[in-house]
């Protein structure tokens, strides 16, 4: 199975980043690719073990799916690992790098999409993360 990396620089304290990427009343403000999408709702028990759910939408209604993950890992501010429903494992890294934090996410492709449309749709949800955590 082929991964794909994705990363970007938060210009947000690690601690900040973390909050931002893990509790649910901030993943429903940043958890879409495109603005016609949106997250209306989203629930993360962060421990090994655990389930993470996040409800994607169409606003306008004509499609939506559950992306949902079981977790694998969880490094407090540093790593975070989970398993899909089809068993493909994603990481997510934080690095802080003085004031600001890199976050680096490597996931397993999967065989519906070409490589290409999947790693830009994740890293449009990444930099929906940054510009978000940035701006609150």
């Amino acid at each position: 199975m082929q991964s794909i990396t994705i990363e970007t620089l938060v210009a947000a304290p690690t601690e900040k980043a973390w909050d931002y990427y893990t509790l649910p009343e901030h993943i429903t403000q940043w958890n879409f690719a495109d603005p016609s999408w949106h997250c209306p709702n989203a629930e993360n028990d962060l421990r090994v073990g655990g389930k993470y759910k996040a409800r994607m939408e169409a606003k306008d209604g004509s499609f939506g799916f559950d992306f949902e993950a079981t977790y694998t890992e969880v490094s407090e501010q540093k790593k975070i690992g989970y398993v899909l429903g089809d068993d493909r494992k994603v990481h997510i890294f934080f690095q802080p790098q003085g004031d600001s934090t890199h976050v680096k996410i490597i996931f397993d492709a999967e065989d519906q999409n070409s490589l290409e449309l999947q790693k830009n749709g994740w890293q449009a949800i990444l930099d929906n993360f940054a510009q978000y955590t940035e701006s609150n």
